[in-house]
C-alpha cells in the first residue's frame, strides 16, 4: 500500500475519504459540505491540508473526481490521559522495544487515538514509520515490538503468523487447591465480531496455553502462562475456565463497566518475556519487562 500524500503529524496519520463513483457534486469541496457538514473543510483547504490521493492540495475550484481519495487531519476527539509511561526497554534503526502500561491502547481504534502506544511513541522518538508487529490488548501490560522501518515489517509481523516466538506471560488469580500444576489448556475460541468478549465452545481446539503455578499467597497464586497459540483473549479465557479468573479482568467471568477515568484496577497480567531469532541477524534475542504484578 502507498504511502498516504500527508506525513504523520503529532503522531497521527491522516485520515482518507472515497468519493463515491456516482454523485451529482460539480467539486471536491461542494461533495464534502453535504457529506459532513460538521467538518471545517475550509480551513483545512485553507491550510493546505486537504489534498486529493496524489497530495494536490483541494480548493474551491478542484473538480469532482469520481471514485478517487481525499486525504485531510481529523482532530480525534478528547481523550482522558492515561497516567502512566511506556518505557523504551531496546531500540535500534529498525526495532523498537518498549514496556506498555497497563490501560494504554496499542494502536488508534475506536475511543483511543492519541492515548496508545503508536502515537505516543510516533511523537515522543519522532518515529513516524514506527507500527507495532503483534498486539497486546489494552488492559494488558509488558513487552511490545515495533518496527520503525517499513521494509522490516513483514519479517517481524512473520515470526508471530508462524509462531516462532516464544511468549511468557504472568498473571495473578485465585488459587485452586484441587488443581494440579503444570498443565496444559486447550479450547476452541471464537471472537465475533462487534462483540466485547469471545467464548469458548464446543468443537476442535484451536488455542493452547501450558501454565504453571509459580506461587502462592493466601487465596491468590502467581501463574505463568505460555500460550502455543495466539487468539484473542485466550489467556482469559483458559485461566477463566479453571475457576481462576485474572484478578482485575473486566470481561471475565462477567463484563463489568468500567468509568474512562478509572485506573484503580488493573488486569493482573504481564507479558513478561519474548525471545526469538532475528530474522535482520539469525541471532537470538530475548526482551523482558521490568514491570511487577503485586498481589
Amino acid at each position: 500500500m502507498a504511502a498516504p500524500p500527508l506525513p504523520v503529524r503529532d503522531g497521527l496519520g491522516p485520515d482518507r475519504l472515497r468519493l463515491p463513483v456516482t454523485d451529482p457534486a460539480r467539486t471536491i469541496l461542494g461533495f464534502l459540505h453535504r457529506a459532513e457538514p460538521g467538518e471545517d473543510w475550509q480551513r483545512h483547504a485553507a491550510a493546505g491540508e486537504l489534498v486529493d490521493e496524489h497530495g494536490r492540495p483541494v480548493t474551491e475550484d478542484t473538480g469532482y473526481q469520481p471514485g478517487r481519495f481525499v486525504y485531510f487531519y481529523r482532530e480525534p476527539p478528547p481523550e482522558v490521559p492515561v497516567p502512566f509511561p511506556v518505557t523504551v526497554l531496546h531500540r535500534d534503526e529498525g526495532l523498537v522495544v518498549v514496556d506498555k502500561p497497563h490501560f494504554l491502547a496499542t494502536i488508534p481504534r475506536g475511543a483511543h487515538i492519541r492515548e496508545t502506544v503508536v502515537v505516543r511513541l510516533r511523537r515522543d522518538l519522532g518515529l513516524p514509520d514506527l507500527v507495532p508487529v503483534h498486539r497486546l490488548d489494552r488492559m494488558t501490560a509488558g513487552v511490545l515490538l515495533c518496527t520503525v522501518d517499513p521494509g522490516l515489517r513483514g519479517p517481524y509481523q512473520q515470526l508471530f503468523e508462524r509462531q516462532r516466538v516464544r511468549k511468557v506471560y504472568e498473571a495473578i488469580a485465585p488459587y485452586r487447591p484441587g488443581l494440579e500444576f503444570p498443565r496444559t489448556v486447550r479450547s476452541r475460541i471464537q471472537k465475533r465480531h462487534g462483540e466485547l468478549t469471545a467464548v469458548e465452545e464446543p468443537g476442535e481446539a484451536n488455542s493452547e496455553t501450558w501454565i504453571e503455578l509459580v506461587e502462592r499467597r493466601g487465596a491468590l497464586a502467581r501463574y505463568r502462562l505460555h500460550p502455543r497459540t495466539g487468539r484473542t483473549h485466550q489467556l482469559r479465557l483458559h485461566l477463566n475456565s479453571l475457576g481462576a479468573p485474572i484478578v482485575g479482568d473486566n470481561f471475565y467471568p462477567r463484563l463489568r463497566r468500567r468509568a474512562p477515568d478509572d485506573f484503580s484496577d488493573p488486569l493482573r497480567l504481564l507479558a513478561r518475556t519474548v525471545e526469538f531469532d532475528d530474522p535482520r541477524t539469525g541471532r537470538r534475542r530475548r526482551f523482558d519487562s521490568g514491570l511487577t504484578l503485586g498481589f
